[in-house]
């Protein structure tokens, strides 16, 4: 049998003695990019209240959700957490986003809110179950469409005490499927020291608990990376205020929320973390959040259900071999 020799690999960097031109290739790889577009989907998980819907179109800039909340006293109270989908593509600078945002009314809202959070587990495993069967087709599409949750916002009633045992329970089962971001809704009902406080006291539950919020680290990561996603870890929750709102400051037009004490401007630093919020969505960790649904929480479930298949099927052909042939 010959042996094929495979060539070494060599690790120094050979010098060109002329332009070849394949360093054009980012600018191939952007403009097929550009003309296929981008897809992000998002799911909102929280009390009816917390602005959920608010927040989600003040990071966009756009309504894009309308809110599901009770505002007549005759209107049922819904019995079960509901999933809703809505689709938008927006577009900024030539980039088209195609953008699935998912809301969860009804998550928490009983007395009892035991299951609760079950509807909202299997419909992100359902995309991913979905995606799977899409993906071993034997003609199967040359871009699968991709409905898997790339981020959760989870968000935290802002009570200024610690987290109720549904959210503790909930961002555990959550974190197993998905990319989980918990922030504080409403934290302009906080003063800065128990909005402090209070974050101390989530990060530390978290960590007790073995909660994993996003972002996480990986080999590939520089050290810029690690030491923003730490910096970033260092933050969570992120303490936030939405509005669609424009409020006049100094004669210029912003968003915020105007109440009898003063303005509060949600893309102001010092008075909330909205900003940094939408930063690391947008900004810094959109594609990071893109690629960690792929590499880790839907790798994980495939290789789970693959490995269950092969199982079963083993199983099933160990049945048919102890059967009795036929006419014994």
């Amino acid at each position: 049998m010959t042996e094929v020799q495979q060539p070494m690999v060599d690790r120094m960097e050979t010098r060109l003695n002329s332009y070849v031109g394949f360093d054009t290739i980012t600018k191939q790889i952007e403009a097929k990019l550009l003309k296929r577009g981008f897809q992000f989907n998002v799911i909102a998980v929280g009390q009816t209240g917390l602005g959920k819907s608010t927040l989600i179109n003040t990071i966009f800039a756009s309504h894009l959700i309308d809110t599901k909340g009770r505002f007549e006293p005759d209107e049922p109270v819904r019995q079960t957490t509901e999933i809703q989908a809505v689709s938008h593509i927006v577009q900024e600078n030539n980039v088209k986003l195609r953008l699935n945002i998912v809301d969860t009314p009804g998550y928490g809202d009983l007395v009892n809110n035991e299951g609760c959070w079950d509807p909202i587990i299997k419909y992100i495993k359902d995309q991913h179950s979905a995606y799977l069967r899409k993906e071993l087709t034997a003609m199967r599409d040359k871009y699968i469409v991709d409905t898997r949750i790339h981020c959760c916002l989870y968000f935290i009633a802002p009570t200024g005490h610690s987290l109720k045992a549904i959210d503790i329970t909930v961002m555990k089962k959550l974190s197993e499927v998905v990319n989980v971001v918990p922030v504080i809704a409403k934290s302009d009902s906080l003063t800065l020291e128990e909005r402090e406080l209070f974050k101390e006291r989530i990060r530390a539950e978290l960590a007790h608990h073995s909660i994993r919020a996003y972002p996480f680290d990986n080999e590939e990561n520089d050290a810029e990376e690690s030491t923003l996603n730490e910096a970033i870890r260092n933050m969570i929750p992120f303490a936030v205020v939405g509005s669609e709102r424009n409020v006049i400051i100094d004669g210029k037009p912003v968003r915020g929320r105007k109440n009898r004490w003063g303005v509060i401007n949600v893309e102001n630093e010092q008075h909330c973390e909205f900003n940094y919020l939408r930063n690391f969505l947008t900004r810094t960790h959109l594609q990071d959040l893109i690629e960690t649904t792929a590499q880790i929480h839907y790798e994980a479930f495939r290789s789970k259900q693959l490995l269950a298949l092969k199982e079963s099927s083993a199983s099933k052909q160990q049945q048919q071999q102890q059967l009795p042939p036929n006419g014994a």
